[in-house]
């Protein structure tokens, strides 16, 4: 029999054990089984909830750590190599983009024993054959003229330099015809910086998604990235300046806006929430219980 001391002890022992083990799961970030902790990028989603109703259970969770800290987060398909969706949350910024902050992986999709943090791509492109089944990797936006990186998270919605920085991982980004990543697209997310900046007065969460693929750029005789056909975006503000302009106050506490990824036919339509989520019904793998905000980005105060 062993003695009572020895009993406690052992208790204390396995209690310590039991929580450390508790401390490392909710301390760990970079792909996780779901984001319901703060330290899982919880507070980057408005009410703490992610978007419902996504069908396939292959795409991966990403808690987009940089420098130990979370930054924002990312449902990724690690098959066709691109985001689903980025959601953040709105930092009043100037609008002024970074181009000096080096390109970055996910080492955890490749290997859950990997950093949690993102890194940058190392020089020698022979170590990006470890990764590139999992993601897409700076070779396959090599030889494609007709597409730029599009962020989902855009440094410009961004003001710290380390939230900037955070915003140039390939996992953030998705590949967007010239004409479209320099014209509507650039157009409307100046055009949400500048409504955010001057009539949100409480926090602001933004959720930025692509519909499912026509196109694929192919490298090697590989089909590598997927080409979304449509781009989306919205955002929740629930604390706003209700004296602003109608003009502008019909579209608070939530509005969205969607357009083509294509050379022409190619302008942002600005909807309000539920027919952007009609919109994406019909053109993407969901349910009918498709849901971008909580409650529809109603606060529970």
């Amino acid at each position: 029999m062993i003695p009572t001391s020895t009993n406690c002890a052992l208790a204390t022992a396995a209690a310590m054990v039991f929580l450390m083990c508790g401390l490392l799961e909710v301390s760990q970030a970079g792909v996780v089984g779901d984001f319901n902790h703060a330290e899982r990028c919880k507070d980057s989603l408005f009410m703490g909830t992610p978007p419902r109703g996504y069908l396939s259970n292959s795409y991966k969770k990403i808690c987009q750590q940089y420098e130990d800290k979370p930054r924002y987060v990312t449902l990724y398909d690690s098959h066709k190599h691109v985001p689903i969706y980025s959601a953040y949350t709105f930092k009043k910024s100037d609008g002024e983009k970074k181009v000096d902050f080096p390109w970055m992986f996910e080492p955890q999709l490749a290997s859950d024993k990997s950093s949690s943090n993102m890194e940058p791509f190392p020089q020698s492109a022979n170590m990006h054959m470890n990764f590139e089944d999992s993601q897409a990797v700076l070779e396959d936006y090599a030889d494609v003229v007709q597409y730029e990186r599009g962020q989902l998270n855009p440094d410009e919605h961004q003001a710290d330099p380390l939230d900037k920085a955070s915003t140039y991982t390939l996992t953030n980004v998705v590949p967007q015809i010239r004409e479209f990543n320099m014209g509507p697209w650039a157009e409307h997310q100046d055009i949400v910086r500048k409504r955010l900046n001057n009539y949100c007065r409480g926090k602001a969460f933004v959720i930025t998604g692509v519909t499912t693929s026509g196109h694929t750029i192919r490298r090697n005789n590989q089909d590598r990235v997927a080409v979304p056909e449509y781009m989306w975006s919205a955002y929740c503000c629930t604390e706003f300046d209700q004296n602003a302009p109608y003009f502008v106050r019909y579209k608070f506490p939530v509005f969205g806006a969607y357009g083509l990824n294509d050379r022409v036919n190619n302008h942002m339509v600005e909807v309000p929430l539920k027919n952007l989520e009609k919109f994406l019904k019909g053109r993407m793998d969901v349910d009918k219980n498709f849901q971008i905000f909580y409650k529809d980005c109603v606060s529970d105060k």
